[in-house]
């Protein structure tokens, strides 16, 4: 372990100050100090506003999430992480994926859905680069695996569900749909995208977990919820299900990983 320098206080008071900025961001989104964002302009974000809205019950994943980002924020700050290689490779893009997120939920309160876009897709692929360099910089720490590699990984899963339904609202604010094909589509892309990174992230299953729980949340909104379309909804849990059946066919083989090392790639 290297002994910690300017450069890496600096980082981990990067990191701090980003999630101070992104708790105030969530202010915005669950209404405390602005629009809740289902009731954004227009309420094309809400769990009932088009075939690619998750049902309500999804989002509480982020409670998960933030519990599991405010536990990296206090682990990168002990003794022995501060110089640490991981936290050196990570830590300026965590900065920038609680960042990101803080603007997300800004934007969508001035009602500026294509720009959420933008920013989801910025967010996603600033998660993916965290996560390749988590991947190609293993660790046999259990701690570090569930406090980092599986608070990104979930973050990440999440987001990629997310970019979905985004993209539908912001075609829903343009009034272009989306309709059944359309979200057909966009969920089979997100599904395509995710199975792509579990391939290359050796089946990440904090990864896959998030991401099929938004699609299976998709999926329970359109069997049972408005607005309805069974063919999208068995769609939606199809792929929730091959997401997760990629991440275990993906899973390293036993007899190549390190001592201690968790069968399972989290």
């Amino acid at each position: 372990m290297a002994d910690p320098t300017g450069a890496d206080r600096k980082r981990q008071i990067w990191v701090s100050a980003a999630y101070l900025i992104g708790i105030i961001g969530v202010l915005f989104g669950v209404g405390v100090l602005g629009t809740r964002v289902e009731e954004s302009p227009g309420g094309d974000l809400s769990d009932d506003a088009t075939l690619l809205a998750p049902h309500g019950p999804a989002f509480s994943i982020w409670t998960l999430i933030y519990v599991l980002l405010t536990a990296y924020v206090i682990y990168q700050w002990l003794p022995a992480q501060a110089g640490s290689r991981r936290q050196r490779a990570i830590g300026w893009l965590a900065g920038w994926t609680l960042i990101l997120n803080a603007a997300w939920l800004l934007v969508t309160q001035a009602g500026w859905i294509w720009f959420s876009v933008l920013v989801t897709l910025a967010l996603a692929a600033v998660l993916a680069a965290l996560m390749f360099r988590l991947h190609v910089d293993a660790t046999d720490n259990l701690v570090e695996m569930i406090v980092v590699n599986v608070t990104f990984g979930l973050y990440l899963g999440w987001v990629l569900a997310a970019t979905g339904a985004n993209v539908g609202a912001a075609l829903a604010s343009s009034d272009l749909g989306p309709g059944r094909y359309t979200a057909i589509g966009l969920i089979l892309l997100v599904t395509i995208v995710g199975a792509a990174l579990l391939r290359l992230f050796a089946g990440r299953i904090s990864i896959a977990l998030a991401l099929a729980w938004g699609l299976g949340w998709i999926a329970v909104g359109r069997l049972f919820d408005e607005p309805a379309d069974a063919v999208v909804g068995a769609v939606a849990g199809v792929c929730a299900l091959v997401v997760l059946g990629i991440a275990m066919s993906s899973q390293p083989r036993a007899k190549d990983l390190p001592p201690r090392r968790p069968p399972l790639a989290l």
